[in-house]
């Protein structure tokens, strides 16, 4: 059994990404905003979000996403028990990023060095900052070697590579039985 994390912060698309490549109906527990959050959208994860991805070969892999707002950040150690990665969606439209992008890396720093992480940037704009390359700066001043890439959770194929990245980042054996 293997178990990715999908986090990030509140409207990076952590619930559409499980939605767009889970094999089963996922299963969420959205509820109305009721604080802040709700100028930003209706319904927020207050625990976990769900979902099935069965590999080729037979294999399963459980999509876990935590609650984007740090008040249910107790959900966030319990959800990565298991885990074999992480999934860290930024929203590039919010109002820093970077700054998202460093708060999430901290918060899961043990699970990240235990495992490994994937990034994906949604919401990217032509000639909009910050860029792909900022991010990469960014990895590269916290010592990170990470895949990273511009994604729309909305699209299969964009979070199908995200996840690819990650268990190819974590098994290299992987990548070299996907291209045999």
């Amino acid at each position: 059994m293997h178990k990715i994390i999908f986090t990030g912060p509140v409207g990076a698309g952590k619930t559409t990404a499980i939605g767009a490549i889970s094999d089963v109906e996922p299963f969420t527990t959205e509820e109305a905003a009721t604080d802040d959050v709700q100028e930003m959208k209706t319904h927020t994860t207050v625990a976990l979000d769900y979902g099935l991805l069965e590999l080729g070969n037979g294999e399963v892999v459980h999509l876990c996403g935590t609650p984007g707002q740090t008040r249910f950040d107790f959900m966030w150690e319990i959800l990565t028990e298991g885990g074999v990665g992480l999934i860290l969606l930024i929203n590039n439209q919010e109002k820093d990023p970077i700054a998202d992008l460093n708060f999430y890396l901290d918060q899961f720093d043990e699970f990240i060095q235990r495992t490994g992480v994937a990034i994906g940037v949604n919401r990217m704009q032509p000639g909009e900052t910050p860029t792909l390359d900022q991010y990469a700066a960014e990895l590269r001043r916290r010592g990170l070697n990470a895949p990273m890439f511009e994604v729309d959770p909305r699209k299969p194929e964009d979070v199908i590579l995200l996840t690819q990245a990650l268990l190819f980042d974590l098994d290299p054996e992987l990548r070299d039985t996907a291209t045999a």
